[in-house]
C-alpha cells in the first residue's frame, strides 16, 4: 500500500566544497566560495563557515566576498565533481533495488518492503556509512513514507546526519518549520504566503484546503498537500541518457547560408533548453551536414560541461563553418549533444555571469509556459525572415542581428 512506503532522500553536504576538501585538506574548516570568479560571477556553492556570514548559493560573487572577505574563492572543476558523483551513484546502484538521481548530489531511494528483511532505517544508515567510507564525502538523509517529508527531513538532518520520521509523525514534524522548507515554495510564493500571515507550516495545515486553492490556485493545493505530509509521487528508476539530437531535412535543397546558420542556432538553442529542463550538461557537441549528392559529413568537439546557449552556440557555428561548402546544395543539417551528465543549472554557475543566468532563466520560463518555440535569438528568427525576402521587389532586406556572427 502507498501509505506504508519507505522513501529515503540522500543529499551530499556542500558537495562541491567537500570535493575540494578531499583534494586539499588545507581547506578544512575555512570559509570557501566556489563559482564564477569575475566581477559578474555567482556563487555555485559555499561552505558552512561562509554561510554564517550570510552567503548562499546563486548570490553574486562580489556580494559574497563583501560579506566574507577572508573566504577562499575557487573556480571549481565540473569534471572532478562529476567523477565524485559517479562514485556515489555506483555505491547506491550496488546497494538498493530502486533509486532516482535528481541532480549531481541528490538521490531518492525506495526501500518499501525491505523492512521485512533488514529494517529500512538500518539499511539506509549502513548505506550512508558505506558512502562516507568509500568516497570520503559527507552525506545526510531523511527517511519517511514519501519524497516530500524525506527531503525536508534531510534538510533538518544536515550537516552529515540522518533523521527518520516514523509513520504518523509527519504533520507534527513539519508543523513548526518555515513554509519556505516546503519544496516548490520559492521567494515569490513565500512572499505571497507571508502577506497572508502564513510563515509556519502549521498555519497551512490548519487552513482549509479550499482556501489555499482559492488564494494560490493549483500551486496552493500542492503546497497544502505537502504541508500535511501528503505526497504519492513515485521514485522513478534512474537511467542515464547519453545524448540528445535534432535534424532538419529541407523540402528543397538550399545554399542560403543565412537560413542555414539561423536554423543551426535555433536547433542548438532548443537542445540547450532541453538540457536545462532535464538537469543535464553536455561535454561533446556534434554537427552533421548532408549535401544534395547524399555525401554526409560530421564533426564533433569536446567542451567543458555546459547547458548554456552562449557557451554552446559558438561551438556549433564553428563546426558548421568547417563543414559547409558554399558550392553544394544542402539537403540536411543536424546537431547532437552527447556525453551527458547530471548536474543541472548549479554547475553552470562556475562559468556564467548574472546576465547570462537571468537571460536563460527568463527565456526558459517563457518556453515552459508557452512552448519551446515561443522565444529564440534574433539570429534564429532572421533565418525565417531572410528565406522569405525577395531581392527583386524593391524592398530592403531585413536588419541582421550580429549576436552570433
Amino acid at each position: 500500500m502507498i501509505n506504508s512506503r519507505s522513501i529515503v532522500h540522500m543529499d551530499l553536504d556542500t558537495f562541491f566544497v567537500s570535493c575540494e576538501r578531499l583534494l586539499d585538506s588545507r581547506l578544512n574548516g575555512k570559509p570557501i566560495l566556489i563559482g564564477g570568479t569575475g566581477d559578474r560571477g555567482v556563487v555555485a556553492s559555499c561552505s558552512y563557515e561562509a554561510r554564517t556570514y550570510g552567503v548562499h548559493s546563486a548570490m553574486p560573487m562580489r556580494m559574497a566576498k563583501q560579506l566574507c572577505p577572508e573566504a577562499i574563492v575557487l573556480r571549481g572543476n565540473t569534471g572532478v565533481y562529476t567523477k565524485f558523483s559517479e562514485n556515489v551513484t555506483n555505491v547506491i546502484k550496488e546497494s538498493v533495488p530502486l533509486y532516482e538521481k535528481t541532480s549531481i548530489d541528490e538521490f531518492y531511494i525506495d526501500l518499501t518492503g525491505m523492512d521485512k528483511f533488514f529494517g529500512c532505517q538500518k539499511l539506509a544508515s549502513e548505506l550512508r556509512q558505506r558512502i562516507i567510507k568509500e568516497t570520503g564525502l559527507p552525506i545526510s538523509f531523511g527517511l519517511s513514507l514519501n519524497k516530500t517529508v524525506s527531503k525536508i527531513a534531510t534538510g533538518e538532518a544536515k550537516p552529515n546526519n540522518q533523521i527518520h520520521i516514523i509513520k504518523g509523525n509527519e504533520k507534527p514534524f513539519l508543523a513548526p518549520l518555515s513554509v519556505k522548507k516546503i519544496p516548490m515554495v520559492g521567494n515569490v510564493t513565500y512572499k505571497a504566503l507571508c502577506d497572508l500571515g502564513v510563515k509556519r507550516i502549521k498555519t497551512v495545515q490548519d487552513m482549509p484546503m479550499e482556501l489555499m486553492h482559492k488564494v494560490l490556485g493549483k500551486n496552493g493545493l500542492s503546497i497544502w498537500k505537502k504541508a500535511n505530509g501528503i505526497d504519492n509521487s513515485p521514485v522513478v528508476q534512474y537511467h542515464e541518457r547519453k545524448s540528445i539530437s535534432t535534424e532538419r531535412t529541407f523540402g528543397q535543397d538550399t545554399t542560403n547560408v543565412i537560413k542555414l546558420k539561423g536554423l543551426v542556432i535555433a536547433m542548438a538553442e532548443n537542445l540547450a533548453f532541453q538540457l536545462r529542463r532535464g538537469n543535464k550538461l553536455t561535454a561533446c557537441v556534434t554537427f552533421k551536414i548532408r549535401y544534395s549528392d547524399f555525401q554526409t559529413y560530421t564533426q564533433q568537439q569536446r567542451i567543458p560541461y555546459s547547458a548554456m546557449d552562449h557557451n554552446i552556440i559558438p561551438i556549433v557555428l564553428g563546426l558548421f563553418k568547417k563543414l559547409y561548402n558554399r558550392r553544394l546544395l544542402v539537403r540536411l543539417i543536424g546537431v547532437k549533444f552527447s556525453h551527458l551528465v547530471e548536474g543541472g543549472h548549479q554547475v553552470n554557475l562556475f562559468e556564467d555571469n548574472e546576465m547570462h543566468l537571468n537571460l536563460a532563466q527568463a527565456m526558459d520560463e517563457m518556453r515552459e509556459r508557452y512552448g519551446d518555440r515561443i522565444v529564440m535569438s534574433a539570429a534564429g528568427i532572421e533565418a525565417k525572415t531572410i528565406s522569405r525576402w525577395n531581392p527583386f521587389n524593391g524592398e530592403p532586406p531585413p536588419l541582421l542581428a550580429n549576436r552570433h556572427q
